[in-house]
């Protein structure tokens, strides 16, 4: 299936509009592609206004957002990959959705995971059968009643 988030993030972004709300974005600015003004990046992200009255030329597909707006007075063309969107959310009430870093992996030959630095605490599934069948071990759980 195709990733769910650009239909998610149009889907926020017209709620958030047609509630009369502001709509932000959360960046990760140090995404590949992403253009931002550098200015305004703190720790790796910056929270965008796209509200329609803040921004032209707006557009959003299901690869990249990008608008013209101006930052401190001086015109920019912002460019984001979708893949660098983490959040959309009102301003003025803070409703909207977090995104999952991993949703555009499965796609991507150039996003392969690097498995020696995840942490190794989380549960993975290897779902190639294994050569050998295991023995299978007693259990360590018992029942207290």
């Amino acid at each position: 299936m195709t990733p769910n988030r650009p239909y998610l993030l149009r889907a926020f972004f017209d709620w958030i509009v047609d509630n009369e709300c502001t709509p932000h974005l959360v960046v990760d600015a140090d995404y590949p592609a992403v253009q931002v003004p550098t200015q305004f990046v703190q720790d790796g992200q910056i929270v965008l206004n796209i509200s329609p009255s803040a921004v032209t030329q707006f557009l959003l597909d299901n690869e990249q957002l990008s608008f013209s707006a101006r930052f401190g007075g001086q015109p920019m063309q912002v460019y984001v990959p979708l893949r660098a969107v983490l959040a959309i959310y009102a301003r003025e009430n803070g409703e909207g959705t977090v995104f999952t870093a991993d949703e555009f992996l499965e796609d991507e030959d150039d996003f392969a995971p690097d498995f020696e630095s995840v942490d190794s605490s989380a549960n993975y599934v290897d779902e190639t059968p294994p050569e050998k069948p295991e023995k299978k071990k007693g259990s360590h759980l018992r029942v207290i009643k």
